[in-house]
């Protein structure tokens, strides 16, 4: 099956170098998405840009996919489960949860000259971040891509109630299962309080699991993506 990574704010399809092979030795297919305004210097990229380029990646896949998205792009991998809930076999969602129908996508930090630059790592102090040592926290920063304002500022629009009948897995890095269920059903996540089929995993991590548990989160995917094989 196509497994669709789409990584989460200031990450571009590099991200998942270290996921891909391991994914591919465990029997499916990996895709990383390169989406607009995030690594191919289209500044003036809006969301729509962006569902634009998965629902792309939905139609090219030879048959249904898994669409996995990492923190903010949950909601992403969302909107492909509402467009084409027909041909998304399951969505899996990384250290995040979907947006709500007309909130803002992205709108977390401040907008600087037109993009949403990385604010530092302030912000992610504490479980966002433990599991990287300061190497990687340069790494990242220096690679992290500006988003665009019309990406980040972009309005969700879902539309398509089968979304509900799609099944999902949240995969729980700096939180744990417990805290997302009790987040659920406490009213915090409208959207997957009406879904359907929904599984909690954990992954012993940080807010980012592709690059400090590559191999696992693979794993995750991979179990996922055959839970739904006829």
């Amino acid at each position: 099956m196509d497994i669709l990574l789409i990584g989460g704010l200031w990450l571009d399809a590099s991200a998942w170098d270290e996921v891909v092979p391991a994914i591919e030795a465990l029997g499916h297919r990996p895709v990383p998405i390169a989406l607009p305004g995030q690594g191919d210097g289209a500044t003036s990229a809006t969301l729509a840009d962006q569902v634009a380029a998965v629902l792309d990646a939905v139609d090219a896949a030879p048959g249904e996919t898994l669409v996995a998205g990492h923190s903010a792009a949950c909601t992403l991998a969302w909107l492909a489960a509402d467009a084409r809930p027909e041909r998304v076999a399951k969505v899996a969602f990384i250290g995040g949860f979907p947006a709500d129908d007309g909130a803002a996508y992205g709108d977390f930090f401040e907008v600087v000259d037109g993009a949403v630059p990385f604010p530092g790592w302030g912000p992610f102090e504490g479980p966002d971040s433990a599991d990287l040592d300061e190497e990687a926290r340069r790494r990242f920063a220096a690679a992290a891509i500006p988003v665009p304002e019309g990406v980040a500022k972009g309005v969700v629009r879902l539309t398509d109630e089968r979304r509900f009948g799609v099944p999902a897995v949240v995969v729980c890095p700096e939180f744990t299962p417990g805290q997302a269920r009790e987040w659920i059903d406490g009213g915090d996540v409208p959207e997957l309080a009406r879904v359907k089929r929904l599984d909690l995993v954990d992954i012993d991590s940080g807010h980012w699991p592709m690059f400090t548990r590559p191999a696992e989160l693979a794993r995750i995917l991979a179990e996922a993506a055959d839970d739904v094989r006829p």
